[in-house]
Parts: C-alpha cells; sequence; structure tokens
C-alpha cells in the first residue's frame, strides 16, 4: 500500500541535512557538507591519532608505549561540524545524530578485510551520570553501527564502578589517573574479539583502562571505534 500521509508529509516538510539544514535524503547529510566532512583518513593505525603523512605508520606514542587495546579507528577527526553533531547527541538527546555517525563508522568498517568483532561494548557512565542523562551517547551510536553491521552489543559486560570527573580541559596525565579502577568487566568476555564504542577519544585514556580491565577478563583481541578523534 502507497504510504500517501508520508509522501504528503515528505513533500510539505522535505527532509533536511543533519548538519546544515538544506535538503537531502531522511536522517543523512547533504553531498555538499559530506564533500567538506574532516574525514581522519591518515592517522594512526593503533590509537587513530590523525596524522599529517602517511608515511609515519604508528604515531611516536603507541611505539614507545603500546596501549591496552590493539587498534582503533575513527571516522572523523574531532573538528566542526563533526564536534557540533557529537554535542547534540551527547548532551541534546539528537539521536539522529547517533544513526548518521554510528553509519558512518560501520561503512568505515565494512570496507576493511579484517573480521569483524563479535561483540560491540560501549564505554559505560556511572549510574549517577546515566541517571542524570538519562541515555548513554555510546550506547546509542553502538545502536547506529548495529543497524548496519547487525553485531550483537553487550551494554552490560562493562560497567564503571567509580565516578570520575568530566575529563574535559585536563592533561594526559591527569586523566590517566582519573579513570584508573573505573571498570569493571564480567568475564563472558573471555576470548572474545571485541570493540569499544565512544563518541570522542581525546587522550585515549579511558578506553585504554576499559581495555585494560577488558584484557584482565580474558578478551582475545580489543578495537577501539569512535565517531571522532582529537587530533
Amino acid at each position: 500500500m502507497v504510504d500517501v500521509i508520508g509522501a504528503l508529509k515528505r513533500w510539505i516538510v522535505p527532509s533536511a541535512c543533519l548538519l546544515c539544514t538544506g535538503p537531502a535524503d531522511p536522517g543523512t547529510i547533504c553531498d555538499g557538507c559530506r564533500d567538506s566532512l574532516p574525514w581522519n583518513r591518515i592517522a594512526c593505525p593503533v590509537c587513530a591519532l590523525p596524522l599529517a603523512s602517511a608515511s609515519a605508520y604508528i604515531c611516536g606514542s603507541c611505539a614507545a608505549d603500546a596501549p591496552h587495546f590493539d587498534s582503533a579507528l575513527s571516522a572523523f577527526r574531532y573538528q566542526p561540524p563533526i564536534a557540533g553533531a557529537i554535542a547534540g547527541l551527547k548532551y541534546h538527546a539528537q539521536f539522529r545524530q547517533s544513526r548518521w555517525l554510528g553509519g558512518e563508522l560501520a561503512a568505515l568498517v565494512a570496507a576493511r578485510p579484517e573480521p569483524f568483532p563479535e561483540l560491540l561494548l560501549p564505554v559505560p557512565l556511572h549510574p549517577k551520570r546515566l541517571r542524570e542523562r538519562g541515555y548513554n551517547q555510546a550506547l546509542e551510536l553502538a545502536r547506529g553501527i548495529n543497524r548496519v553491521l547487525a553485531i550483537d552489543i553487550d551494554w552490560q559486560a562493562a560497567t564503571r564502578i567509580r565516578e570520575t570527573a568530566d575529563q574535559i580541559g585536563k592533561r594526559a596525565v591527569e586523566r590517566r589517573r582519573e579513570v584508573r579502577g573505573a571498570f569493571a568487566v564480567d568475564q563472558r568476555i573471555a576470548g572474545r574479539h571485541i570493540a569499544l564504542i565512544d563518541d570522542v577519544m581525546t587522550t585515549g585514556s579511558t578506553v585504554n583502562e576499559l581495555a585494560r580491565a577488558c584484557r584482565e577478563a580474558g578478551a582475545a583481541r580489543i578495537e577501539v571505534w569512535t565517531a571522532a578523534r582529537v587530533p
């Protein structure tokens, strides 16, 4: 049956780009915005840090001190308009952004030759922060990825057992100290290939601490997928 009402609504109120509000297919962005996005195409394969040249295969930080995870992938550099889209998801419950960002990240993963992880583990919020916000933006992003790749999400295997202060503006050493021992991970992930999901990786302290807990719980391979990476 033809959705006459839906078609009429789309004709009266055409779909808008999620970034510039110009015309675009539902839940997507226009071609002009796509062409100008800060894609993170040249990056360290271990921590996804944006690099100036593809000749620098692994960044100096990872070469000197490898993280607890095996690899990382970030779709974008944390710059406008991506920063605004993530803020809309994180602070204003704009879930259309999580579906779009998750879909872009999933498309990059699907193009790789490597096998998919068995599970997606969203970086958990402390229960107090979760009550305040009402949702976990990392879980919403994981749902966006799941819609494309159909990889199971386990949002209970990892828990944040210690409340941490907001990490914005803190130095790397302060971030590492703040998140130390903040997570507990269920041993049901033992022997499994997992991907940790978060909206932004800044210094990597949070996902590295969660990866450490996952490694102690027996995870066989740990990837980190984020929508954006801070240069």
